[in-house]
Parts: C-alpha cells; structure tokens; sequence
C-alpha cells in the first residue's frame, strides 16, 4: 500500500502544479453510495428454515481528472467494504482486511489529427453494456490494464483495444489462471445514422490458457451488431452477436445472442417489453464436441437478467442450458425527480439436456425500483424483488425445500464535484 500512496501522490501533486501554472483544467469528484439489503433469495433460493442476511456495504470513491488539448489524465482510487468487516478497535489499531484499490490509472494523449490512445487502468463501457459493461450494481464495478485507440474516420467512430495479463514479472513463460483472461482484443464501429438512427459493429476475441501452469492459449470471438433508435415517444434498441472459435478446454464453439427492447413514452407513463436468448448445449458439451453455451463475456449481468441474480454464470446455474428472459415493463414519472419502474420477468431455459430438468420454465421474477434524485449530485434508490420459482429452478439450484424468496435495498448515491478549475487558454 505505501507504494500506491507514494506514486498516488506524486501524480497527484504534478497535476495540481501543471494547473496551478494556468495549464487546462483540473477537476476533483468524489462518489459515495452506501446499500442496505436484506437477502432473503437473493442469488440463490431461500430454503425454509433459513434467516435472511442484512448487510450494508459503501462504497468510496474520488476520481482525479486533468485535462488538456494534448492529454488526459484520470485517477479513481476506491474503498469498497462491507459495514464491520474490518477490526477498528485493536491493540495495534490496524484493521483487519484492507480494502483500498485502484479502480482507474489512465493517460489519454492526441495522436496528432489521427485521434487519441489511452494506456492504463480504464472501465470499457460498450452500447447496451450487453458484452463490455462497467457492472455497476458491483460495488467494485469492473475496470482492465488496457490500450485502447480511438479514432474518428468520417462519419464513423473506431475504437481499438487489447490487454495482456500476468500476474507477476517473471523471467520466462507466461502462465495464467485458465480461468481470467490473458488476452482481450476488440474492435469497435460505431455510426450515428440519423438523430434518432445509432449502429454499432462490435468483434471481441478474448484468450484464456488451457492450464494454470502452460502458455497455450484458446480463444473465444464474439461478434455483432447493436442498433439504438430514439425519437421522441419511441425507445428502442437490439443485440445480435455469434460466438465461434474455442473455449477453454478445447471445444469449438457454436454460440449466439439475441435481444430486444421497446418502450412508448405515454406522457409520464412509457409501457415496455424485451426478450433476451442466450443458446445452450443439448447435452453437456454437444454430441459432436460443439459447445452452444453462449457466454455473456464481461457485460453487466444484474441489468439484464433480473435484480436478484439467480443466473450470473449460465454454465453453472442453467448447467449449460442457456437462457431465454421474456418481459414486460413500465416507467412512470411522478415528477422530474421522482419515478418508478416494474419489470415482470419469465425465465426459461435455452435447452434442456441430461443435467437440466425436462421442463424448461424457470418461473417469474418480479423487480419494483422507486428512484428520487434530490439534487444533481444525490439519488435515494429503493428496490424490492420477488421470485415465483417452478420445480425445475428448485431441481437447477437443488433446493426443494424453498420458502417465499424475496429481496429488498435501499440506496444513497452522492457524486458531488469538490473541485474544478475552469480551463485557461494554453501559451
């Protein structure tokens, strides 16, 4: 940790000094958001004699931002705990699970006219957030050592990225945990066709070695399209992406998703429906060695697949069988700062193979959120969920005993900017 706040400092002084010295601008934000829950089948089917789980877990964050004609510069150190997890009190008077990290740590520089290139620790946030997400219902959110080039051409708009992961400065090999990725690559293009028109054409190949201790690697490709259509009543937008190459263990894939969202502003009122259809394997892997499973990669899982979480990792939680999400919405307005949103979610599997149940129905999952944004920099979020579950989720998550699942939290989010200094023309 010292040396963290030694070159946190350093960094955080010369910027100081380049603005104090009438260079650009330099601002200072500071986000906090503390969530109280109670879990009562939150992520998993509550069983009947079980007690639910309070909590409360905060998370901390102040974001260092400089910008000029030719550069910029973010740093976001963050603290995220869980209320009590660290021993306050002690005879040494240090705590007992350190909790600072480094959520960003990124310079952007202009190439010329040609565009800009960013290197460092950065969020890669992506149209629908489908495949390349911040997650941010994860108080950690979700942030990669990365290159990313970024460049206008016409009308268009082309980003460029890659990363490569290791764990320590070895003298040879390039070992991985096979289950992170050592590599990511994607290419992103993106258009926005009219005022209301925006397609994107997103490839993502990503890496992962065979073993823990070798250097072969497999790669998974990901590629589609997203297209967004806004008018004035009109909210639209869909996702259709293939998924080829190999997984982890070798096997060649055979994967899509497709998904879908609507929605009609009737005054305060906007009534809403979706779908989402990940495909799965008919036997465990596939008859002919074929993996159908498709994987979400690193897009937010809680946006899309219901507020309590039962299916965050497909393959162990639909046992390979993928997943269709059929629903309907609907927003109403109470006023500029006051609104509230119900989803009504059914859940069934892709396919059914000899580790799912036969019947695919999942069941229903109902998500009540009341929001009210008190001023620019604070919002209070409410949230209550409850799952309806059919014997096949009971068998899928073995659990045959349930009670009434439910979950419940409530939210404060403050994002107040502390500091900024107005830009100044550069001598």
């Amino acid at each position: 940790m010292k040396p963290f706040c030694k070159h946190f400092l350093l960094t955080l002084l010369g910027a100081v000094f380049m603005v104090q010295s009438g260079f650009s601008q330099f601002s200072v934000d500071a986000h906090l958001r503390s969530r109280f829950e109670i879990r009562d089948g939150y992520q998993k089917l509550a069983s009947e004699g079980s007690n639910p789980a309070i909590l409360i877990s905060q998370r901390t964050r102040l974001s260092f931002s400089y910008e000029s004609r030719l550069l910029k510069l973010k740093i976001t150190p963050q603290d995220v705990r869980i209320w009590g997890d660290q021993t306050t009190l002690s005879s040494t008077g240090v705590g007992d699970n350190p909790s600072l990290d480094l959520l960003e740590a990124y310079a952007e520089v202009k190439m010329g006219n040609i565009g800009w290139v960013s290197a460092g620790r950065q969020q890669l946030v992506y149209d629908s957030k489908r495949l390349l997400g911040d997650r941010n219902w994860n108080q950690n959110g979700i942030a990669y050592d990365a290159v990313v080039f970024r460049f206008p051409i016409g009308k268009w708009n082309l980003h460029a990225g890659a990363a490569w992961n290791t764990l320590v400065e070895a003298p040879a090999e390039n070992p991985y945990p096979s289950a992170r990725i050592k590599s990511l690559n994607y290419i992103w293009l993106n258009r926005k066709i009219s005022n209301q028109l925006t397609l994107s054409l997103l490839h993502i190949s990503t890496g992962v070695t065979r073993t823990d201790t070798t250097n072969p690697m497999n790669f998974r490709h990901t590629t589609g399209l997203f297209g967004e259509y806004k008018s004035k009543n009109l909210n639209a937008w869909a996702n259709a992406y293939y998924q080829f190459g190999k997984n982890q263990k070798g096997n060649k894939i055979n994967a899509f998703l497709i998904d879908a969202d609507a929605g009609y502003k009737l005054g305060n009122f906007t009534p809403g429906l979706g779908l989402g259809y990940l495909s799965g394997n008919k036997s465990t892997i596939g008859s002919d060695g074929t993996d159908k499973l498709f994987d979400p990669l690193y897009g937010n899982r809680h946006r899309f697949f219901g507020l309590i979480d039962y299916f965050r990792s497909l393959a162990s939680q639909t046992k390979q069988g993928g997943l269709a999400d059929y629903y309907l919405w609907f927003d109403y307005r109470f006023s500029k700062k006051t609104s509230i949103r119900n989803t009504f979610h059914s859940f069934m599997l892709a396919q059914t193979n000899p580790a799912t149940p036969d019947n695919k129905d999942l069941g229903f999952e109902n998500d009540l959120v009341f929001k009210y944004k008190f001023n620019d920099w604070g919002e209070l979020e409410s949230g209550y969920c409850f799952y309806l579950p059919t014997a096949s989720l009971k068998k899928l998550q073995n659990v045959p005993d349930e009670k009434f699942s439910q979950f419940f939290y409530l939210q404060l989010t403050l994002t107040p900017n502390l500091f900024k200094q107005t830009p100044t023309p550069e001598k």
